[in-house]
């Protein structure tokens, strides 16, 4: 295949992954609505949402396959061939990819079938904010990103970020559960109090020292590779490092302080908010990062096309 079928490819890859995340958000909000109708045959009303959920998880895990199409698409496209995080368009296809994936991962050890409609929802909008604002064509990558160690930091890092942001649901929904009365609905179906505390913990805990290492050793180390520096003090450097130092309070206070529930559940959501500005923000509002080769140069729309040499006269 040519390199513009490649880029073709995944363009077509990520339409096609879009729309089979919608269909598993209708499986599961089918679902929920099924949970709260209150049917005269409750057999028959509990087979049903049964079925709509595992629907919605196959589609899920189908969505995530062609997922993984576009992001090896948007690599082959290249010449010569690299690693599909060159752009924010490209790091925002790994950094959903990712957050759905340890979704499906974690899915039967902590039971997290009540998050599928919150994440599928995420990354079906993060998608098309990056199809929207963020495309880019598929270029080269810049001299500073051609080296092994990216991928090691990136691949860390994203990792990481799938796992605070699916700690950071937790945390939301543990706000919201602390807060409402309903005893029907969404929130009252979702796990209690003490089970929401709990994963969202557990899923800090994973990223942590995944964070720690990317940002820590192979961030340090690839940065003096490319800069002949271990530390520049760039803008994304140090809110990496305030990502960094929030968490490490946040697990700390949990650790010595005993700090649980909503104390713990605010921490949590500000380091998730400075991990997500580091992500996004730097790139559109700091003129002087080193990093800025991962900021979008004009909003484009991606056009899905046929091949140039299928293209019509």
């Amino acid at each position: 295949m040519s390199n513009a079928s490649w880029e073709a490819l995944s363009n077509q890859a990520v339409a096609a992954c879009g729309v089979v995340y919608f269909l598993a958000l209708l499986a599961h909000l089918v679902q929920w609505a099924g949970l709260r109708r209150l049917a005269a045959d409750e057999t028959v009303t509990t087979g049903r949402t049964a079925m709509a959920g595992r629907l919605g998880v196959l589609l899920t895990v189908i969505a995530v396959g062609i997922h993984a199409v576009a992001l090896l698409g948007r690599g082959m496209a290249a010449d010569p061939n690299r690693v599909p995080w060159g752009n924010m368009y490209e790091f925002t296809l790994a950094g959903t990819f990712f957050v759905a994936l340890l979704y499906l991962l974690f899915l039967r050890r902590f039971a997290l079938e009540w998050m599928g409609p919150l994440v599928v929802a995420l990354v079906l909008s993060l998608l098309m904010l990056a199809v929207v604002w963020l495309y880019e064509p598929v270029a080269p990558l810049t001299e500073a990103l051609y080296s092994y160690w990216l991928v090691i930091h990136v691949v860390s890092a994203v990792i990481a970020t799938g796992a605070f942001t699916l700690g950071g649901i937790c945390s939301v929904l543990y706000l919201l559960k602390e807060r409402s009365k309903a005893d029907r609905g969404y929130l009252a179906r979702v796990p209690e109090l003490a089970s929401l505390d709990r994963i969202s913990y557990r899923m800090h805990a994973f990223g942590f020292p995944v964070w720690t290492f990317a940002v820590l050793i192979t961030g340090p180390i690839w940065a003096h590779q490319a800069w002949s520096s271990y530390w520049n003090w760039d803008p994304k450097e140090v809110w990496a490092f305030i990502t960094w130092v929030v968490y490490a309070a946040y697990l700390h206070a949990r650790a010595t302080a005993g700090w649980k529930g909503r104390n713990a559940a605010i921490v949590a959501l500000v380091g998730l908010a400075t991990l997500w500005f580091n992500f996004i923000g730097i790139n559109f509002f700091s003129s002087s990062s080193q990093h800025s080769y991962a900021a979008p140069v004009t909003p484009a729309v991606v056009r899905i096309d046929p091949a140039p040499s299928e293209a019509p006269l």
